[in-house]
């Protein structure tokens, strides 16, 4: 790894914060004043709110992520993850994909690991459920739902067909909320298309241990989606946990058992792991321990901000709140991610930094095709929408929030072919798998089964005589193929 002698601006972390950080870094730095450095263990950066429409087929999943290279073309981007970071010394430990760990020195650190699914010790969870923070588990889900469809629709076991067509959402959050939305949405027009599969057949399961769905757009809203989910027959069941999935055999905590091959976890997040090894302040949910400025407690060159951070909500708290801090969300991501930007070129150059401090705009959350929710704060005023007027405001606020005009423009145009044209609802899941048709093509041969059997030790029949048999048959099968 070459080195140069203009100071290391390390961001650890390519998602929506480290993405919109550096590019704000290389926006506002002068020329050869330092050099960034991008590592990740993906070369993209996932727009994760547009999951759930991924997954339903509404956006093609190239247009949900964002190539870091090209988005960042004056930046090092280096594909790994950085395992340990020696404070004292100023120097990561980065490991590649391939190859051994190497020492990656640095004078200003920002950490953007953001935050993954988090779950419980429930049995049968990590071997059953399905995750929704990455496009991967998003196109998988898909793939895996049209999958029980082709599985229904080959069978008369009705017990096959019961575990195939039901369907099990755990979390009623924005993610939860929005995949069973639009997964509904899908497994209703696919069932189209097949002839013993109906919507009818279908069962949808949502469950939370709150006592409402949605909190994020406040509990009106919030019990008219789960009444609209009801309407179109999923089944929402809160004050409830999950005890077991072993099998995909699905027991509620109110006592109701079900089979299913499709379990959906959704139930919240929780800091990267890795923050614990860097040896950076952490809050009590393992979130990095930051101040106003977005930089870690005790140190004046190490910032962290988004799902890994513990950032103090300003502007709640000048209303009175205490002890407020920012959830995790993708509109204080985007905000903190640019003062953050501004205040390392801030430190760099060795001006004061400035505080982050926003107050909530609101919330939009889709429900399906046409179906949505919002609350637009302006002011004191909290407006809330629900419906198509509402699903409408969704997809502007997400469609202009996606990175980059090339991205915007490409998910702008799937949403106005998928107004003209129908949903595809064909399932590719072989694609994780693309090379097994070419093995079992190019594997050897099995023994033929109608061989003559070995002579038994001490027979009449010796070694002599055998090769005698082989070569009569080596030349009638050369006989054959001439």
């Amino acid at each position: 790894m070459s080195t140069t002698e203009r100071p290391r601006i390390l961001v650890v972390g390519g998602g929506y914060v480290g993405l919109y950080a550096a590019r704000r870094i290389l926006k506002k730095m002068r020329y050869g004043e330092a050099t960034v450095t991008v590592v990740d263990p993906r070369s993209y950066m996932t727009y994760q709110p547009f999951l759930p429409e991924a997954a339903a087929g509404n956006i093609s999943p190239r247009h949900v992520v964002v190539p870091l290279r090209r988005v960042l073309p004056k930046a090092e981007v280096l594909t790994g993850r950085v395992t340990t970071i020696d404070q004292d010394r100023k120097v990561a430990t980065v490991s590649p994909l391939v190859g051994e760990a190497y020492e990656l020195p640095f004078d200003y650190l920002i950490v953007a690991l953001g935050a993954v699914s988090r779950t419980f010790p429930i049995p049968g969870l990590a071997e059953q459920g399905i995750g929704m923070k990455g496009i991967e588990e998003a196109i998988g889900l898909r793939n895996h739902v049209l999958e029980q469809l082709d599985k229904a629709d080959s069978t008369t076991d009705e017990d096959v067909r019961r575990k195939a067509l039901t369907f099990v959402f755990v979390g009623g959050g924005f993610a939860g909320a929005e995949t069973v939305g639009e997964v509904e949405d899908l497994a209703r027009d696919a069932a189209k298309y097949y002839t013993s599969v109906k919507r009818e057949d279908m069962r949808f399961l949502l469950v939370d241990v709150a006592d409402k769905i949605l909190p994020e757009v406040g509990p009106k809203l919030g019990s008219w989606g789960k009444e609209h989910l009801e309407s179109r027959g999923v089944e929402v069941y809160l004050k409830t946990g999950m005890d077991s999935c072993v099998d995909g055999r699905v027991v509620l905590g109110n006592g109701l058992e079900v089979d299913s091959n499709t379990i959906v976890w959704t139930a919240g997040v929780k800091p990267n792991p890795a923050l614990a090894r860097y040896g950076l302040p952490l809050g009590p949910r393992g979130h990095v321990d930051t101040d106003a400025k977005l930089q870690v407690q005790g140190t004046n060159h190490i910032w962290a901000a988004g799902d890994n951070a513990q950032v103090p909500d300003m502007a709640a708290r000048r209303a009175g709140v205490e002890n407020a801090w920012c959830p995790p969300n993708a509109q204080h991501a985007l905000r903190q991610s640019k003062v953050l930007g501004d205040n390392v070129i801030s430190a760099l150059r060795g001006f004061p930094q400035k505080e982050y401090s926003h107050a909530n705009k609101g919330a939009v959350a889709g429900l399906g095709m046409h179906k949505g929710v919002a609350m637009i704060v302006v002011g004191k005023m909290k407006i809330k929408f629900r419906g198509r007027l509402a699903w409408y405001m969704h997809r502007g606020y997400h469609g202009m929030a996606m990175p980059t005009w090339n991205r915007k423009i490409r998910v702008f145009a799937d949403w106005t072919l998928s107004a003209f044209l129908k949903r595809e609802v064909v399932s590719l899941g072989a694609m994780e798998t693309p090379r097994e048709e070419f093995y079992e093509a190019a594997k050897p041969a099995p023994a033929r089964q109608d061989a003559a059997p070995k002579p038994e030790s001490g027979s009449e029949q010796g070694p002599a005589q055998g090769s005698e048999s082989a070569r009569a048959e080596a030349g009638s099968t050369k006989v054959k193929a001439s």
